[in-house]
């Protein structure tokens, strides 16, 4: 039966976890923070480099890759929407990769160039890293045409 060993065992498990990360919060608040919080604040001054949580970071680096200010809003809405959307145009009768080599090599071009948007990101913005994340951008918009 299902019921009363998984039940306990997820119960046991979520009741560690929480334990756990109440007594993380709790007698350590300070080490999940990020460290730039800890940084005396200057009113007078912007801070060199600013860049957002890690998993804004890939819409970030593309609305930073245009320098047109609506163009990269543009671009930051449709790499969103372009994700929401894909499930539906995939009209394929085989939905496994097995089978398809050229498809997997597509997957791993793309999962490299979000990767790549994510690390272009993270630098500040100079001649090599915006030219870098110019290219992964594009790349990015070709692998869904």
């Amino acid at each position: 039966p299902l019921h009363p060993y998984h039940s306990y065992k997820d119960i046991l498990m979520m009741t560690t976890m929480t334990t756990l990360l109440f007594i993380i919060l709790s007698f350590f608040p300070d080490s999940l923070n990020d460290p730039e919080n800890f940084s005396k604040a200057n009113p007078l001054t912007t801070p060199q480099h600013i860049k957002p949580e890690w998993y804004f970071l890939f819409a970030y680096g593309i609305l930073r890759s245009i320098p047109n200010k609506l163009g990269g809003a543009l671009a930051l809405l449709l790499s969103i929407a372009i994700l929401f959307t894909t499930p539906f145009t995939h009209t394929s009768y085989t939905r496994s990769m097995m089978f398809r080599p050229l498809m997997q090599l597509t997957f791993w071009t793309f999962t490299t160039t979000f990767i790549i948007i994510t690390w272009a990101a993270t630098k500040p913005v100079e001649p090599p890293f915006t030219e870098i994340g110019q290219l992964a951008s594009a790349l990015y918009f070709t692998f869904f045409i």
